[in-house]
């Protein structure tokens, strides 16, 4: 059985992620590293409407600890396997360069791009043994526009970013996929510190998008119908940036 991965998949995007990868009929591994309750929400959820789900909990910059508890999950489900990663736990530590400390570039750099790193190469190999997979790694305009204040954060997303065009190309022949999304202002627990009147006078819908716009997304891209587009990063922000 094909198993879905969702990182920071407890609550905001990543709860509305693993809900719909669920109702495509996918197990899902729900990641979490400190909200247990907000993880056994979404659970429940999922199981209430008729889904599968299982908590996997970890932090994703911890690399020793990633792996060994994906290879446990491995080693418990040998006729399983993790299908579909979703990278989507990050974190902001926001402020300007000149009074950015180092525990706040680091952070941010290691739960983004090491944990992309640590996960994506742990449950890689089956997924080109099974000749199928899709890893959607969740970005950030950030990463494409640059914001002030958030050069960690930028940086983060941006290699995100050109570590999975790269990615793309290695694994394509194994009919594997590897995309990115990069929402705007979103409404979640990420952005609700946001002044949300002010900013959504910048965005040409004119809101913050919501968390099921993305999951959306990310479910087409996890689909058999975006068998052809890898390599791509797809924005969502309301016409934010084009």
């Amino acid at each position: 059985m094909k198993y879905a991965l969702v990182t920071g998949g407890s609550r905001g995007i990543g709860r509305a992620i693993c809900i719909k990868l669920a109702e495509m009929g996918y197990p899902v591994l729900i990641n979490y590293n400190s909200n247990i309750a907000a993880a056994k929400e979404t659970k429940r959820i999922i199981e209430e409407n008729g889904g599968k789900a299982e908590l996997i909990p970890f932090d994703v910059a911890d690399g020793q600890t990633a792996d060994n508890i994906i290879t446990q999950w491995q080693e418990n489900n040998p006729d399983h396997h993790i299908a579909i990663l979703v990278n989507n736990a990050g974190i902001r530590l926001d402020n300007t360069m000149v009074f950015m400390q180092n525990e706040e570039w680091h952070k941010v750099l290691d739960t983004t791009l090491n944990g992309f790193f640590y996960l994506t190469r742990r449950v890689l190999k089956d997924m080109l043994v099974k000749r199928w997979g899709r890893v959607i790694n969740i970005a950030s305009l950030s990463g494409i526009k640059g914001m002030a204040g958030q050069t960690n954060y930028s940086a983060a997303k941006a290699a995100l970013i050109g570590s999975s065009k790269a990615l793309a190309i290695e694994v394509a022949s194994r009919k594997v996929t590897v995309n990115v999304v990069a929402p705007g202002f979103i409404e979640s627990d990420m952005t609700k510190d946001l002044p949300q009147d002010e900013l959504k006078k910048l965005v040409p819908v004119g809101r913050f998008g919501k968390a099921d716009e993305v999951a959306d997304l990310v479910a087409f891209l996890a689909s058999d119908k975006s068998a052809y587009i890898t390599g791509e990063v797809i924005s969502i922000n309301g016409g934010l940036h084009t």
